[in-house]
């Protein structure tokens, strides 16, 4: 897989940044948050110089619905509790495309390592946790066109998802909360890895255990038990129970662990991989 450049204005970007970390003093929350903010904002503006990024990583999640869902719908092999197979395996694809655009975000580290933006960060007054936070969250708002699509594509399929106002907030909060975590995990692989052949040879072997050690296109109770452990640990199963939850009409399992738990284990394991990537943010410039 080619791994696409970073946008040409990101070295201006990196300036403006460091430029205004000047400013006045503020309450170190607001400063913190300030500085996030800034650094996410920098990470999206870089969209408008590479939109063919997010078509091309549209191409899968639209085989999985066209292809895989329409076939599994027609077979009816996996019990999915009443619901339709494609109504159930939407949301499972809407966090896989989540997954696949946020797991490879951490090779952009890489080529700004490359063109020494890294080593202006490092050197400005910006915390390291809010460098990898609003990199990790500017993957999230990417993360919501992709999400778009899919969901554009499962009501053109005829599945039935819930559109109303609140839905819709809790699956963009999920998006880009879910999108953070593996974007900040990517951020680790490529502070360890620190080349782009290596990072992108990770990244791919990483990818499909993630989704398959997950509750996307089953139930976990069709896994062995071995396997069940493994998705409780995996925080994409939380990601998909909550979109399940936000998105399909009266979807309910004995197996789900609710919004609240959802929230609250991808919110910790976002903190705790924020936390190690910090630690390891400055070894890129080395």
């Amino acid at each position: 897989m080619k791994s696409p450049r970073p946008a040409e204005p990101v070295n201006a970007s990196a300036d403006a940044v460091q430029a205004g970390m000047g400013g006045p003093r503020r309450a170190p929350l607001v400063s913190f948050v300030a500085k996030t903010l800034a650094i996410g904002a920098m990470e999206v503006r870089k969209l408008r110089h590479d939109p063919t990024e997010l078509a091309t990583r549209a191409v899968q999640p639209v085989l999985w619905l066209l292809v895989f869902g329409q076939v599994m719908s027609r077979g009816r092999v996996i019990d999915t509790g009443g619901a339709p197979y494609l109504d159930f395996l939407t949301p499972g694809i809407l966090a896989q495309s989540v997954l696949f655009i946020a797991i490879f975000n951490g090779i952009s580290v890489i080529w700004e390592r490359d063109l020494g933006i890294v080593h202006k960060l490092l050197v400005s007054p910006t915390p390291r946790s809010a460098l990898v936070l609003g990199k990790s969250l500017g993957g999230g708002v990417r993360a919501l066109v992709q999400a778009a699509v899919v969901m554009l594509l499962a009501l053109a399929l005829g599945v039935h998802l819930r559109i109303d106002l609140l839905s819709v907030a809790g699956v963009a909060f999920f998006v880009v909360l879910g999108a953070a975590v593996f974007s900040s995990f990517s951020l680790i692989i490529a502070c360890i890895v620190k080349t782009r052949e290596r990072f992108m040879g990770v990244g791919q072997v990483l990818t499909m255990p993630l989704f398959f050690a997950s509750n996307a296109i089953y139930p976990t109770s069709l896994m062995p038990r071995a396997l069940q452990l493994v998705a409780a640990a995996n925080p994409l199963t939380y990601q998909v129970d909550a979109l399940r939850r936000l998105l399909l009409p009266g979807f309910a399992s004995a197996a789900s662990p609710g919004l609240a738990l959802d929230a609250a284990v991808l919110a910790t394991t976002l903190v705790v991989l924020v936390a190690v990537c910090a630690r390891l943010y400055p070894d890129l410039a080395r």
